[in-house]
């Protein structure tokens, strides 16, 4: 791989984390803001929940913007609002007011998750954009090993508000990598033509595309079982099975070991298999591993170290899973790539959030309910497949702008 490759990958990977480095730091804090800020679990809950529609239903309107103007100045706008939202955060003195820059922290961080795709798509198909795909999934993966460590020190030594400052200081990081390693790859010539009507064309002719939307919503339902994960784990594991918030943070980073690990033998895979073959057999070993931990824990086995076994090797699959799907739903659409990315982060986001609030309903503190949820999504990402992928499907064309 050229060092070219390696930087676009790293300043799109560091882009698409700032948003997920924001919530996986916050989760080791999520029992002492509650006692901070005298909120119950359900209201905590809620600023999570916030952060996660808001990056999800803005990224409708950054995607068919990126396409319009460019990919850089979304980016520079959303990160703008990120740090506006972070600094407010690290000053809130009620839970109200911590909702309220958790929304706005979470528009500015929609950018971040749609605009990379769209510059992945600018730049390759197939194979190669599996490849950098699966780069980005490494340097995004980062996240998720290193947030909570990372978040837990800063909680135990400065306290929950400093978890915000240090995702200020991501952000304008950030900032300077956009400003000085990454090109424009929407040039002035490809934007002739996009505008507000050819964006609702383009979702129009999206949400009719079969293939499209199935493989959308395989990696949505897939992302969701690991949003419930996010929003319940910290619970289950520091008061249910009373892990301290260093060792929930452990736990919580050897799944995402597992997932940016098989994610960069994507492409490998994909080379030798094909995108559409790796695509089945993952989310069939995914679906499979998440169902059998849900009938082994059902049973009355609920010991964490069974639960870990069997999260460890599911989303090790998920990590084959989610650059697959999106590399292949891209894949006919370069010409709108940019609303195409958005109706696919939007419809993440938005299964994810209704994924996080019908598991919430049923949170009893234990790992059932989590469980169950998790074992849930991947069944109906494993049936989704069958129907998207389970025959051959002639290519759509996107429409002309």
């Amino acid at each position: 791989m050229t060092t070219g490759f390696l930087r676009i990958a790293l300043v799109l990977g560091v882009l698409t984390a700032v948003g997920p480095f924001a919530i996986d730091m916050y989760l080791p804090a999520l029992p002492s803001i509650g006692a901070d800020l005298n909120a119950g679990t359900v209201s905590v809950q809620m600023s999570l929940l916030v952060f996660f529609l808001s990056m999800g239903l803005a990224q409708i309107v950054v995607g068919p913007i990126s396409d319009m103007i460019g990919r850089k100045a979304p980016l520079y706008l959303g990160l703008f609002l990120f740090v506006i939202g972070s600094i407010g955060s690290a000053l809130a003195t009620s839970i109200e007011m911590l909702i309220a820059f958790r929304f706005l922290q979470g528009l500015g961080a929609s950018a971040g998750m749609v605009v990379p795709r769209a510059v992945v798509r600018d730049l390759h198909t197939g194979t190669e954009a599996a490849r950098l795909m699966s780069l980005l999934m490494l340097v995004f993966s980062i996240s998720p090993i290193l947030a909570p460590l990372t978040g837990s020190v800063i909680i135990a030594t400065l306290g929950w508000r400093a978890v915000f400052w240090s995702v200020t200081g991501a952000a304008l990081l950030a900032v300077l990598l956009l400003a000085t390693a990454l090109r424009e790859t929407r040039p002035a010539e490809e934007r002739q033509g996009s505008s507000l009507r050819s964006a609702l064309a383009g979702y129009r002719f999206l949400l009719g595309d079969r293939k499209f939307m199935g493989l959308t919503l395989i990696g949505g339902f897939g992302i969701s079982s690991f949003f419930v994960y996010l929003s319940s784990s910290s619970f289950v594991l520091i008061d249910h099975y009373g892990l301290t918030p260093t060792l929930y943070s452990v736990f919580f980073s050897i799944n995402a070991v597992a997932f940016f690990t098989m994610s960069q033998l994507t492409g490998r895979l994909t080379e030798r298999y094909g995108l559409r073959r790796v695509v089945r057999v993952a989310v069939v070993c995914y679906a499979t591993t998440m169902v059998a931990m849900l009938l082994v824990m059902a049973s009355g086995l609920q010991s964490l170290w069974v639960m870990a076994v069997f999260l460890f090797v599911g989303y090790g699959f998920l990590g084959l899973v989610i650059p697959t799907t999106s590399v292949l739903g891209m894949d006919d659409h370069g010409t709108i790539a940019g609303t195409a990315s958005a109706l696919m982060g939007t419809l993440h986001f938005a299964t994810g959030a209704l994924a996080m609030a019908i598991s919430g309903i049923f949170f009893d503190s234990t790992p059932l309910p989590m469980v169950t949820s998790i074992a849930a999504c991947a069944v109906l990402a494993l049936a989704l497949t069958q129907m998207t992928l389970g025959r051959d499907e002639s290519t759509a064309e996107a429409p002309a702008e």
